[in-house]
């Protein structure tokens, strides 16, 4: 008789039953088992919200395998994911398969390697019931939120709504920034820009208006730019003071899950959930030549930044082969988790930091490659020395008004020969000032005012939104990415040139979020949530009294809502369409159903008319000049084609612009890469422009 390893993967599966040898049978579940009901509430609210599971249909078929194997093994071991959500698929197996939960059943594998495999067979425990808790609290207040909520939106709003308590907040951030933009006043401000050089030295440098001797001035208005600039033009320029020193820039922590999303966000152009798929490989396990299958990465989903000291040796080893002892610090750099991590794992990092991504380039796919170098080079340069940076500041006095100038070079680089932050790349390069003396006079090159008015806000990304909501305390690591898809795909938002836009839908159900459920989407009520749901975890709540506190208010709010909204219907300007209803002469709307979208007239049932929904571009058909419309794959990816389609052939990855081609006139094509290029694609025209 075997030993039986359930894990969640088959991939996860065969890496670990390279580690473990004959005497073992590692199979995979396909994820969660059991789970409440699609089809009813499932949880019992006057009985202690008892959750009503039942085996998912799509696992049946699994679960007849793992009751089978699970007869003819010696012992049954659980190697689900080590985080709340992996403790409650093992949870809910040994249920299913009738096993001892107080048993010393449970495996947690931080790495798929085999110290990581051995070290986990080594050290089984019972299933942590605080950990299953916890995710079972959540799970029971997202259905309890979007069985009752979902429908009550759908019957105001629009057909097929759902409302979550994480995904409602995430809007509202989104919708609260766009009325922040839109509220908007720009204010006027000017600034007075320099150039000047010495007479011993051509070298010619930037100095910036700052003020008088008294303090900072602002500048408002053409009318005072002027007036100080009429007085600076006649004065001499004389270095009034020089100061010269050093600045070191210290490499920030390894990822966590929500960095790692962000970074690779802005670094890879990756979406979260994108990330998280290749993450989840490069952890269960990837075929390489010497190795065999082996994982490249630690768990992925964590918000600790503890790493162990093996790792470490690994690190400064590696270091000093490459680099040499100069780029290490002088002692190893230790960082410390923010205050309310869960701290149930390391930080994200490669399992053997020995193993450079050019050893295994050959073994991973594009994307896999381009992940694992990110976190390879982050997780190294966190134990590499301080970069410094050799800076002077000079003060230039014209009359009584003062101009500063700054400049710096690059003294030694440190981690910054591996690894620059995406948002200190702007600044890497280094802008020196040339040799300046106290009391040196300088000749003026150019100076000139400019006008400026204050910016609104930017729109989220996708990285920032999560470097929003970890801020905020709202939500967890493993919950970002799907957040993020969950809104898309509900069109409550949308992205515009990478940026998070909120659809009327999205602005509208917010507002009456807002005005009828403000717990929900409140940002602190949210957070605090996530508190206790970690208080749950820490075994210092009863997951119960969470639960009754939520609810008793929630159903009043519901109850309230429902009776003053009994007779109210609210209508969405953007599902109108400029389309006449050919039957009986009313706007035609845009519907949606099991197979998307349509368009429909708004008397039903009188009237019955539909036709097929067509995405306009608004751009015209470089080939015949017919229209291009929007078009999606099998799989679901967006192409573009002619509206013409047999009759015009053509088809393109890139978007159509609204802009003509200067040589030719026909519509003009943009890829989406960092130029933001235009290019026709006209026969015998080879117009291209970039639009940096």
């Amino acid at each position: 008789m075997s030993k039986l390893v359930i894990v969640e993967s088959p991939a996860k599966a065969k890496t670990i039953t390279k580690y473990l040898g004959k005497n073992y049978k590692v199979v995979a579940s396909m994820g969660h088992i059991r789970d409440l009901s699609e089809k009813r509430l499932s949880v019992d609210v006057k009985n202690s919200f008892k959750p009503k599971y039942e085996i998912m249909k799509s696992k049946e078929k699994y679960v007849e395998e793992l009751i089978k194997y699970a007869k003819k093994s010696e012992c049954v071991f659980l190697a689900t994911d080590p985080d709340r959500e992996g403790e409650a698929i093992s949870w809910h197996i040994a249920c299913v398969l009738g096993l001892d939960c107080d048993e010393k059943n449970r495996i947690a594998f931080n790495e798929i390697t085999k110290n990581g495999v051995k070290y986990g067979m080594n050290n089984p425990r019972v299933i942590d019931k605080n950990l299953v808790n916890a995710q079972q609290t959540r799970r029971i207040l997202d259905r309890l939120v979007g069985y009752k909520l979902s429908p009550f939106l759908s019957s105001k709003i629009r057909k097929g709504l759902s409302a979550g308590r994480v995904q409602s907040v995430a809007v509202r951030i989104i919708v609260d920034r766009e009325k922040s933009i839109k509220d908007f006043i720009p204010e006027e401000y000017w600034t007075i820009d320099a150039n000047f050089f010495s007479k011993s030295n051509p070298q010619v440098f930037d100095a910036a208006f700052y003020g008088d001797k008294k303090a900072k001035i602002k500048i408002t208005n053409e009318e005072q730019a002027k007036k100080i600039l009429e007085i600076i033009k006649k004065s001499d320029y004389i270095v009034d003071k020089v100061k010269k020193g050093s600045r070191k820039r210290s490499p920030s922590p390894p990822f966590i899950t929500s960095t790692l999303q962000q970074e690779a966000s802005r670094k890879l152009s990756f979406s979260p959930k994108r990330t998280m798929k290749v993450a989840q490989e490069l952890y269960e396990g990837v075929e390489t030549e010497n190795m065999g299958l082996v994982g490249l990465i630690t768990y992925m989903r964590t918000d600790s930044l503890r790493i162990s000291n093996e790792s470490i040796a690994d690190a400064i080893d590696c270091i000093k082969i490459k680099w040499g002892e100069k780029y290490l610090p002088p002692k190893i750099r230790i960082f410390k988790s923010r205050a309310n991590a869960q701290d149930a794992h390391e930080a994200i990092r490669p399992t053997m930091p020995k193993l450079c991504p050019e050893d295994v380039k050959k073994h991973l796919t594009s994307d896999q490659f381009k992940l694992y170098t990110l976190i390879w080079k982050k997780f190294i340069a966190c134990q590499m020395a301080d970069c410094i940076h050799s800076t002077t500041q000079a003060q230039i006095l014209a009359k009584n008004y003062i101009f500063k100038a700054s400049g710096f070079f690059v003294k030694f680089n440190g981690f910054t020969i591996l690894y620059e932050e995406s948002d200190d790349e702007k600044d890497k390069k280094s802008k020196q000032l040339p040799p300046l003396e106290e009391g040196e006079v300088l000749k003026l090159k150019k100076i000139k005012p400019n006008q400026h008015f204050t910016e609104p806000p930017s729109r989220f990304t996708e990285a920032s939104l999560i470097k929003a909501l970890e801020e905020e305390g709202i939500g967890r690591p493993s919950t970002y990415a799907a957040t993020i898809s969950t809104i898309l795909a509900r069109e409550y938002v949308i992205l515009e040139q990478k940026q998070l836009k909120p659809t009327e839908l999205g602005e509208i159900t917010t507002g009456l979020m807002k005005e009828k459920f403000s717990n929900i989407v409140n940002l602190k009520f949210t957070a605090q949530m996530e508190n206790d749901l970690d208080t749950v975890e820490n075994g210092k709540q009863e997951w119960v009294k969470i639960l009754e506190d939520f609810y008793g208010n929630f159903e009043d709010d519901l109850i309230k809502a429902k009776e003053e909204m009994k007779d109210v219907k609210i209508f969405l300007k953007e599902d109108e369409t400029d389309i006449i209803c050919e039957v009986c002469g009313r706007k035609m709307v845009v519907k949606r159903g099991r197979f998307g979208k349509f368009i429909a007239c708004p008397g039903y049932p009188e009237c019955k008319n539909i036709k097929k929904f067509i995405d306009k571009t608004g751009a015209e058909c470089p080939k015949c000049n017919g229209e291009v419309i929007v078009k999606k794959t099998k799989k679901g990816r967006t192409f573009y084609g002619c509206d013409k389609y047999p009759q015009c052939n053509f088809i393109s990855w890139d978007e159509p612009s609204k802009e003509k081609c200067p040589k030719c006139s026909k519509t003009l094509l943009k890829k989406n890469n960092k130029e933001k290029t235009l290019y026709c694609i006209t026969e015998n025209c080879d117009y291209i422009s970039k639009q940096n």
